[in-house]
């Protein structure tokens, strides 16, 4: 069983890597370790995140993707969030989140036991897609508070929005004009792609 752990953080200051010990003792509390860790700094309602997707090319069908919670791996509309399901299903890939206790089984799995197998995998189908709606349902609320926020500040002349990394911005600037993609350059830089993609669109 190779267990793979992917690590997300919403913002560029926030520590991505922060639950990467609590995922070790988890593994090893279930007799495992942790062979491969998968960290970014992106939304977790960005589709296109490149260290999922490379989690997702290198695993192979019994595999683990374990992750601190479930909307570490998903914050997606229900579209996004079926078509990454079926990605994952299709891989062959078991979803292990420490906040969903019901899918920790798959990590007691013995191989050859079909039955049990199925079994954790239709529970954990209908778990996982519980949760993740859950998880959207708070992405959004907190973005309608935020933007209410917003609006008060707004019209209390008090709004100032988020500062401009400017030098990053700038480098994201070069990288574009150099050929690179919008996935590269969020890559390299460890930036969102929608913040490559507005540098894109509307310059440093």
């Amino acid at each position: 069983m190779f267990i793979r752990a992917y690590l997300r953080a919403s913002t560029e200051d926030q520590d991505a890597g922060r639950a990467r010990s609590q995922l070790d003792a988890f593994a090893e509390e279930h007799g495992h370790k942790v062979a491969s860790y998968y960290t970014e700094n992106v939304s977790g309602a960005d589709a296109e995140r490149q260290e999922l997707r490379r989690l997702l090319k290198d695993s192979q069908a019994g595999d683990v993707l374990l992750v601190e919670a479930i909307d570490r791996l998903s914050r997606l509309p229900g579209g996004d969030w079926r078509r990454l399901r079926a990605e994952i299903e299709a891989k062959g890939l078991r979803v292990v989140a420490v906040d969903l206790p019901t899918s920790h089984q798959s990590l007691r799995v013995v191989e050859g036991d079909e039955f049990t197998a199925r079994m954790l995998d239709a529970i954990n189908s209908m778990m996982l897609d519980m949760m993740a709606a859950i998880a959207r349902k708070d992405y959004e609320d907190r973005r309608r508070r935020q933007a209410q926020g917003i609006m008060k500040a707004k019209s209390l002349g008090m709004y100032k929005g988020r500062p401009k990394d400017n030098e990053k911005r700038t480098k994201i600037s070069e990288l574009l004009a150099a050929g690179n993609s919008v996935r590269k350059v969020a890559g390299y830089l460890g930036c969102s792609t929608s913040t490559v993609q507005d540098v894109k669109k509307n310059g440093v």
